[in-house]
């Protein structure tokens, strides 16, 4: 396998070479997790929040960062999934079970995403995001999210292809 070069470092990304591919990297983190997260009343939370490099409203899965925090850089993908479901929609998951992993965008970086199923949901907060983000939290039932994810994409909002493989584990749940 080739060398890894650095062509650029920012703050909170990074642009690398690896032969002639370039791609971009996050540095100072220990993985990537997205939160399917299905209620009691067999609703999938949804956020949804403007997005700078689309400069787009996205429809999500609630996601985050693990190790990114200063103190908890050897915190675990399973803590890190709770930690982000909490903070961007208020709910506190009892149950966190890992089901799979992959990449975003294999050509574009070298990240991979573990997906969790939160289940035993109890709202305990506002959402609040990490202080930098504007998030909305929504709570759509299971029979009717692709019809409202339509109406989304017509008024003008992306939707995440990841929320597309949250149904598909929310209606194996």
């Amino acid at each position: 396998m080739a060398k890894a070069i650095p062509l650029y470092k920012g703050k909170h990304l990074q642009m690398w070479r690896r032969g002639k591919w370039e791609y971009a990297h996050r540095p100072k983190i220990s993985g990537i997790v997205c939160i399917v997260a299905v209620t009691d009343a067999k609703e999938l939370v949804l956020i949804s929040q403007h997005r700078p490099p689309l400069d787009r409203d996205v429809i999500e899965i609630p996601a985050g960062l693990a190790g990114d925090i200063v103190g908890s850089e050897n915190e675990s993908l399973a803590i890190a999934a709770k930690r982000e479901l909490l903070e961007e929609t208020g709910f506190a998951a009892k149950r966190m079970k890992p089901l799979t992993f992959g990449t975003s965008s294999a050509g574009l970086t070298d990240e991979v995403i573990h997906l969790f199923l939160a289940t035993d949901l109890k709202k305990v907060a506002d959402a609040h995001g990490d202080g930098s983000e504007q998030i909305d939290t929504h709570l759509i039932p299971l029979n009717k999210v692709e019809a409202w994810l339509k109406r989304q994409q017509k008024a003008g909002r992306l939707v995440d292809l990841k929320v597309f493989a949250a149904l598909h584990f929310a209606a194996k749940a």
